[in-house]
């Protein structure tokens, strides 16, 4: 059955936003909520399988040589935060499973600095047990490199950067195993990286990613929606001092984003990363924002990480060819295109404590509605407080 046998075996931004966390926000608490937007039907006794492959993950442990890696890979990390990760042990008393007939309910909560990496594994576990426990068959090993190939083979065409995005929503480890060693062997100066850690040391590529909305989400819960898009940004580069510079953009809409986005960090960070709404008119939003502060969009990047396939990346690229640099992230359609019906799954934080305080709901505004996550009640007041026509978002 599914299980672990790496705890690197994570996206990349979840063990940068934990360093940022252990530096700045060592007391604070998160909780955490599945949410089965797929309305995916569980098999009878789906919560034992989980609640066994979440203790298995009690033995998971940095180490000689994943240190040495990490390390090596990310310098601007100080030695002490790998230190940190040498002794971190998953605690399954973190994380609470229930099931009531097809409907499923995980829960994680506790210090922050430790329920952080929990997110996507518990969903790379679900997705897999969810297609093991009924017996659902993928497609050949053969059958997923040959797919793997031909997407990267037809990208190289595009005269584009792309990574893996896919750890999440994955079919299983052992296809995004094939999937990135296929991605490595044929797409030479296409494929730059994963933002699966542990398979970027396995075959020797670089890890990418920078932080999520949770960090955004935090700093509205600590201080405020009018400031958590500036707040977050200032002590993101407060830690990483211009590394790690693609800022995300759609935690509380574009638009409020660039309301607070100024000069300064404009300036300091590389680009953005678009993951909601039209690309399109995205880009055309980013252009617009460089040019008015005088910098030429040229030497700024996006990253696109939302929902992309072959046709979506290539409408994307001819768009953006000779007005900004642009990258690609690509996560289920690497990941999971097995011949299955992928799983439409999250984990997201629902509220936050930031320090000593009280559990404060938290909410994420997509430029998408159908994205929105959080309670009803606090949406509606985030969106008067920044603004934001309710009709329309």
């Amino acid at each position: 059955m599914a299980s672990f046998t790496s705890i690197l075996d994570n996206d990349f931004y979840k063990f940068t936003m934990q360093n940022a966390v252990v530096k700045l926000f060592p007391k604070a608490k998160a909780r955490y909520h599945f949410i089965n937007r797929g309305h995916h039907k569980f098999p009878e006794g789906f919560d034992v399988l989980l609640k066994e492959a979440v203790n298995e993950m009690a033995d998971l442990r940095l180490t000689k040589a994943e240190k040495a890696f990490f390390a090596r890979n990310c310098p601007y990390i100080d030695p002490t935060y790998f230190d940190f990760l040498q002794g971190y042990r998953y605690d399954p008393d973190e994380v609470k499973i229930t099931q009531d007939g097809p409907d499923l309910e995980v829960i994680i909560e506790g210090y922050w600095y430790r329920t952080i990496l929990w997110e996507v594994p518990l969903m790379s576990l679900i997705c897999e047990l969810f297609y093991e426990s009924q017996g659902l068959i993928r497609a050949s090993d053969e059958g997923v490199i040959a797919t793997a190939k031909d997407k990267i083979e037809k990208y190289k065409k595009l005269h584009i950067t792309i990574a893996d995005f896919g750890t999440r929503r994955r079919h299983s480890y052992e296809v995004h195993d094939l999937v990135v060693r296929t991605l490595k062997q044929y797409g030479e100066r296409t494929f730059i990286g994963t933002s699966n850690v542990h398979l970027a040391m396995k075959y020797e590529t670089k890890p990418i990613g920078t932080h999520a909305h949770e960090w955004f989400m935090f700093h509205a819960a600590k201080y405020g929606y009018k400031m958590a898009n500036l707040l977050g940004l200032e002590h993101w580069s407060d830690v990483y001092r211009g590394d790690l510079g693609i800022a995300l953009s759609d935690t509380y809409t574009t638009e409020v984003f660039f309301q607070q986005f100024d000069k300064k960090l404009t300036k300091l960070f590389d680009g953005v990363r678009h993951d909601s709404g039209d690309p399109l008119e995205f880009t055309d939003k980013v252009i617009a924002h460089y040019k008015k502060n005088g910098i030429d969009p040229l030497s700024k990047t996006i990253i696109f990480s939302d929902g992309l396939d072959y046709d979506k990346v290539e409408r994307i690229a001819n768009y953006c060819e000779g007005k900004i640099l642009h990258s690609f992230g690509v996560g289920t359609n690497f990941t999971n295109d097995v011949g299955l019906k992928p799983m439409n799954i999250v984990i997201k934080m629902t509220d936050a404590l930031p320090e000593d305080d009280q559990w404060t709901p938290v909410i994420k505004l997509s430029d998408e509605p159908m994205k929105h996550t959080g309670d009803e009640d606090s949406i509606y007041i985030a969106k008067k407080v920044l603004m934001i026509d309710n009709d329309n978002v």
